[in-house]
């Protein structure tokens, strides 16, 4: 049996090693679209790929097309503007959709997919540039069992775990959750390595003690270490981190839920962007403590 022929649509930080590790893993015949063509170019010479001038174009005889960009506005563009993918897309392939954005837009491109006879699954991703990159990231996926079914192998290439949480939404809405908690991790373990400098102990020892404890997190390993050098030149982008809370609050208006603590920490970001820290990673809450 072949593998599918598969389209991929975003090459920036994540989408890139996403669609790399479709190319090679399987034998996949990979068609890309990028909104600047070099470096779809790019890609397809490192990985003997092809380009597509549209997303519409890249999406013709896919089984299964990709996207990862950047809002709603631009998943919208590329799955039904004028040159989208929807408007090519053959009756049983599947768009899955990794891009961080809302529940509602994920719905609504859902009932778009059920028209036109294909299948939608949100799936936005967890993981970092460094996840990607190395095929280990988290993908939280809502839409049917049976589409899900379907790209689940397809999407094991870049993914340490994928799960389906629901109906069509609730991958968004599982990201958003994620991102409530990175904010809440984060400042705390700013405001700790703070405290423990300003006290005069050694910020990496005791993070070396205290991570095998209930301390313990993603953040604290991966990230102490450069939020102790102040080093914030990589990464997720704290303009990228406050869009993601965006989408968190406007959800919270509508389930009536309550995030003081992520409000709290959107504030400090705002802050952290006057510093001129809007492409620093996430972990630049240090340098707001420190300036």
């Amino acid at each position: 049996m072949t593998e599918p022929t598969v389209a991929f649509i975003g090459l920036g930080v994540m989408g890139y090693p996403m669609a790399g590790h479709l190319a090679t893993r399987g034998g996949r015949k990979v068609v890309v679209y990028n909104r600047t063509p070099e470096k779809a170019a790019r890609f397809a010479a490192q990985f003997s790929a092809k380009t597509a001038p549209t997303p519409r174009l890249a999406a013709e005889g896919a089984d299964f097309v990709f996207s990862c960009v950047g809002n709603d506005d631009d998943l919208r563009q590329v799955a039904i503007g004028a040159d989208g993918a929807f408007h090519a897309l053959k009756a049983g392939a599947v768009f899955v959709d990794h891009t961080t954005a809302s529940a509602e837009v994920a719905r609504e491109l859902y009932s778009h997919a059920q028209q036109a006879g294909f299948g939608f699954i949100d799936a936005p991703i967890s993981g970092g540039q460094s996840g990607a990159e190395n095929g280990a990231l988290t993908v939280m996926c809502g839409g049917d069992a049976e589409d899900f079914a379907r790209i689940e192998p397809v999407v094991a290439a870049y993914a340490r775990a994928c799960r389906l949480m629901g109906p069509p939404g609730a991958g968004q809405l599982t990201k958003m959750v994620n991102q409530i908690c990175i904010a809440g991790l984060v400042q705390g373990l700013a405001e700790a390595l703070d405290f423990a400098t300003r006290a005069g102990l050694d910020g990496a020892a005791v993070v070396d003690l205290i991570k095998n404890g209930a301390a313990q997190s993603w953040q604290m390993e991966n990230r102490h270490k450069t939020m102790l050098a102040g080093e914030y030149d990589f990464g997720f982008a704290v303009e990228w981190m406050r869009k993601d809370l965006g989408i968190c609050f406007a959800e919270a208006r509508r389930n009536g839920a309550s995030l003081p603590v992520a409000a709290l920490v959107d504030q400090f970001y705002a802050e952290v962007e006057k510093m001129g820290g809007r492409r620093w990673d996430t972990s630049s809450l240090m340098a707001r403590l420190r300036k």
